[in-house]
């Protein structure tokens, strides 16, 4: 085979992944409409490469994302190599090396283009070729290698730096001293900490494998059935979820949106090394019954009730104040959930004497889902996997601690509380699953 036939037959292979990508595309866009010769004309080869050139500029290759600090932010965005990083000994977006994943910023009505950039030729995505402006691939964007080489310069731009970095006040910015003068406005070099999105989403594929991979789920089946394991199991505890974007995580950025906006956060706490006591939750009509008696939770409570019955004036450093106490609280029924699951087995919501309402026993015990239906209690099990994968039992945990909360401050003589108190303490409820994935929630009901 001569170089000139093994070029073009190189060529033809990046010109039919890129005709198969725009086609797909075609056919997903006139789905019950394929009388639309306007909109099927987008989709030539070539009308839609010249498009997509010119959409390209919508959207940035980034590792650093500014708006998973604030969806309203203006600035700035980065793209900084892993390994051009200085190697610390902490934990940081250095130690991705050059294994890491890109993230997009921008426009997400351009996202294809994005896309159609990491289709894979040859073991390396289009966008790599055209950034070593390899030959074959240009003489399959376009027969004119001058319209060729503008289309790949363009789409290259997709990995580019800011002409001009700017910070934006609902970014994280720090103000350092670097002078003498502290009075002096001029000292200060202004900071701003960047989200490392390419750090969160490898942090995100190593917990979701720990939680759901295969490894690691046959360490658990071999524990429940004390059977000898010859594998290493990982586990990541006191782990808590943000969502990022809320129902439009795309509008953060696409890695975020391919979590859902789920980002871990990991405990930053001190390792606690004295076991203790199993909570009963046995032949309790509420497991909130526990948690009124979890540590902090009752100071918290009495310091909620002292607050509230100083009248304190109606301005802004009262609400943070109350604030501060009111997310505290919420706090500790995530703690509280984490000291129930780790204490208990798996499925010890299945005893007989367990008199939780469903939800309840969905919200504490996550991990019965993943064992096997018992025999003569196969539809109950089944149904209770059903109600967990519905999600719904949230809200049910949210109301109970907002009515909690009121009746704890009634109970202090708090007077005057009523729905809108209830819906407020439901809303600073932290619900976490066996992801486990903490939600506020919007609740509806009396209290």
């Amino acid at each position: 085979m001569t170089e000139e036939s093994e070029g073009g037959s190189r060529s033809d292979r990046f010109r039919s992944a890129i005709a198969a990508f725009i086609d797909a595309r075609r056919e997903a866009k006139l789905k019950g409409k394929e009388g639309d010769a306007d909109t099927a004309s987008k989709y030539d080869y070539g009308a839609w490469l010249a498009d997509a050139a010119r959409r390209v500029a919508q959207i940035q290759a980034v590792t650093h994302v500014l708006k998973a600090t604030h969806p309203d932010a203006r600035g700035s965005s980065l793209h900084v190599r892993p390994s051009q990083l200085h190697p610390h000994v902490e934990i940081g977006s250095h130690v991705l090396g050059e294994d890491f994943a890109e993230d997009i910023v921008g426009n997400a009505a351009a996202l294809d283009v994005f896309k159609f950039l990491k289709l894979d030729v040859d073991g390396r995505r289009l966008l790599d070729w055209m950034q070593d402006g390899d030959p074959d691939l240009l003489r399959a964007l376009h027969a004119d290698a001058a319209v060729a080489d503008e289309w790949a310069g363009a789409f290259c731009g997709l990995v580019r730096g800011a002409t001009q970095l700017s910070s934006h006040e609902k970014g994280k910015q720090i103000y350092w001293l670097v002078g003498g003068d502290a009075a002096d406005d001029a000292g200060y070099q202004l900071l701003q900490p960047l989200f490392s999105s390419s750090l969160a989403h490898a942090v995100h594929a190593d917990i979701q494998d720990a939680r759901f991979g295969e490894a690691n789920t046959d360490a658990r089946r071999a524990f429940r059935a004390r059977e000898p394991f010859d594998g290493v199991y990982r586990d990541y505890r006191g782990v808590v979820m943000r969502k990022l974007g809320g129902t439009k995580p795309q509008n953060i950025s696409q890695l975020n949106s391919e979590r859902g906006g789920v980002n871990y956060l990991f405990a930053s706490l001190p390792p606690r090394w004295d076991r203790e006591e199993r909570p009963v939750l046995l032949n309790v009509k509420s497991a909130l019954e526990r948690f009124a008696w979890f540590e902090g939770v009752r100071s918290l409570v009495r310091k909620l009730a002292d607050f509230l019955a100083s009248d304190p004036p109606a301005k802004v450093e009262t609400r943070e104040r109350r604030e501060i106490i009111e997310q505290a609280l919420g706090a500790q029924l995530v703690l509280f959930a984490a000291s129930v699951r780790g204490r208990l087995d798996p499925g010890w919501s299945r005893h007989q004497d367990c008199k939780l309402p469903l939800h309840e026993k969905l919200w504490l015990d996550p991990e019965r889902t993943l064992l096997p239906p018992r025999e003569g209690w196969e539809q109950e099990d089944q149904e209770f996997n059903h109600h967990y994968q519905l999600g719904n039992w949230a809200d049910d945990v949210a109301a109970d601690f907002g009515r909690w909360v009121n009746q704890q401050l009634r109970e202090a003589e708090i007077a005057g509380l009523g729905d809108v108190e209830y819906r407020h303490w439901a809303g600073e409820a932290l619900i976490d699953a066996a992801w486990p994935v903490p939600m506020r929630r919007y609740v509806r009901g009396e209290p």
